[in-house]
């Protein structure tokens, strides 16, 4: 598949099988993380992959809502940032995230983007702290978010090219 059909393709999956993911796929996802681009090659990602289920439940309760495919999910990537050692560190965290939805895309699983920055947990604490309190992040290395990977339990149509909002593209002036 050409990347532009996986651009298409790709959907946000919530529901998983109970298969794990193999450590070769882990491997894979991870990679496409650390062969991202990044400001000035600051390359600050720090990634947590996890893959317990006791813990993934924990992560589950970062926030009240958009986190429930961590229940089910075999493998999640919190996607975290040195937030001293770039000033582009949201974008950068972004960029990683990115290229593990697309390489799950390209390796026929589903996955899910959960946001963290910006999110509250139940009793107010920031989703970012709950999780660096969860796996015993550093305070400087900031959770951006959490990717969730799995089998997919559900299928989505395609993106509709047709519906594309080609009305937000300026060229050379608004």
């Amino acid at each position: 598949m050409d990347f532009h059909q996986l651009l298409i393709d790709r959907r946000s999956i919530r529901r998983y099988t109970a298969d794990p993911i193999s450590a070769e796929d882990v491997k894979i996802l991870i990679e496409a993380a650390l062969l991202s681009p990044s400001s000035k090659s600051s390359r600050a990602w720090q990634l947590v992959a996890v893959e317990d289920k006791e813990t993934l439940l924990r992560l589950a309760e970062c926030k009240p809502a958009g986190a429930v495919p961590l229940k089910n999910c075999p493998l999640a990537i919190v996607v975290a940032e040195d937030t001293t050692a770039c000033d582009a560190w949201i974008e950068d965290g972004s960029v990683a995230a990115t290229s593990i939805l697309y390489q799950a895309a390209a390796l026929g699983l589903g996955a899910c983007w959960v946001q963290l920055r910006g999110r509250f947990s139940h009793d107010g604490t920031p989703s970012e702290q709950f999780v660096q309190e969860v796996l015993g992040i550093p305070e400087q290395i900031v959770p951006l978010c959490i990717i969730t990977v799995g089998h997919k339990d559900e299928d989505r149509k395609p993106q509709n090219v047709d519906a594309l909002k080609w009305e937000n593209v300026h060229v050379d002036r608004w």
